[in-house]
């Protein structure tokens, strides 16, 4: 079964190469990846963004997020995604659904719609 991160993987390495953003977590790091001549913008994760680019990068990032939930509903649909979360989150072995429900806010699915499924299966 596919994860959002299966449908975002590719777009988001193939945005990172158009626009120059790497990942950095110490300044040796930084200093191996940078470009002479380049400004960067650190915008959190370690994600450092050509300064230029980072209204376009992010406005990007946040399509391809969004699409890619559209594309995991339509794929797997939410009965099936709710049970995958729930699994992820191992809330059958908890008996505590918050964190499922925490990661599928962004696709409109409630409380109530987890809990269902919890319930029945």
């Amino acid at each position: 079964m596919k994860y959002l991160s299966d449908y975002m993987n590719d777009k988001q390495s193939a945005l990172f190469d158009q626009y120059g953003v790497f990942f950095a977590f110490s300044q040796e790091q930084f200093l191996t990846a940078r470009k002479e001549g380049v400004t960067y913008v650190d915008v959190g994760a370690g994600m450092i963004v050509p300064k230029e680019h980072v209204e376009v990068v992010m406005k990007s990032l946040d399509e391809i997020y969004q699409n890619g939930i559209k594309q995991d509903i339509a794929e797997n649909g939410i009965d099936v995604i709710i049970k995958r979360e729930l699994g992820n989150y191992e809330c059958y072995y908890t008996g505590d659904i918050s964190d499922a429900v925490e990661a599928l806010e962004d696709y409109g699915i409630s409380r109530d719609q987890v809990e269902k499924i919890f319930k029945n299966n």
